[in-house]
């Protein structure tokens, strides 16, 4: 089915909106619960968009100042670092296919001390249990994560790393904190 939209809108050093392009992309289903999406497909329909949108302004790729990236927060991406290629569908933030790790933990008593570091409970909604659960059900994630090939991000650090192709890995505060994974109480971000 269809249903999630990238869309990209010029505008001029005013902030007037000139042009507005958009291209829905992909979602499935594939069990009851699960939402995923393409990854590439994101980032084919954000080249698509930025590149209707070029055209449309007549203005060269040179001219753009500055990009701005909203996303679905907690759909979570996880790609091989050497090939840029995901290794699996992303996990979309409404999938509720982590259910059963999310309740293993809380089962294991960690709610308490993930809310207080993260400001977070523990829920299939947030990054963490997704990226828990590609690693147990995708063959060979898990040893290339320990060996450092993989990398994780929500659509933000997965379009940044590709528009910048694989030179940054990056995300803002406001995405980390919903990853289930950030320190609230530090002051700076690393990945």
């Amino acid at each position: 089915s269809r249903g999630s939209e990238m869309c990209i809108r010029d505008s001029d050093k005013a902030a007037n909106v000139v042009k507005i392009a958009q291209k829905e992309t992909t979602i499935s289903y594939p069990h009851p619960g699960w939402v995923e999406q393409d990854a590439n497909e994101i980032w084919l329909a954000c080249l698509a968009v930025m590149s209707e949108v070029i055209l449309k302004s007549k203005i060269r790729p040179e001219q753009v100042a500055a990009i701005g990236i909203s996303n679905q927060r907690e759909t979570s991406v996880l790609w091989d670092a050497s090939t840029g290629l995901p290794v699996s569908p992303a996990i979309v933030w409404q999938s509720k296919q982590t259910k059963s790790i999310c309740d293993s933990w809380k089962e294991k008593g960690y709610e308490d001390v993930v809310k207080a570091k993260t400001g977070l409970r523990i829920d299939p909604y947030f990054s963490a249990s997704k990226i828990a659960w590609i690693l147990d059900h995708v063959k060979g994630a898990r040893e290339a994560a320990e060996k450092g090939e993989l990398l994780f991000g929500t659509v933000d650090t997965w379009l940044i790393w590709n528009l910048t192709k694989g030179a940054v890995h990056v995300t803002d505060y406001t995405n980390a904190a919903r990853t289930m994974l950030f320190d609230i109480h530090l002051s700076l971000i690393h990945i």
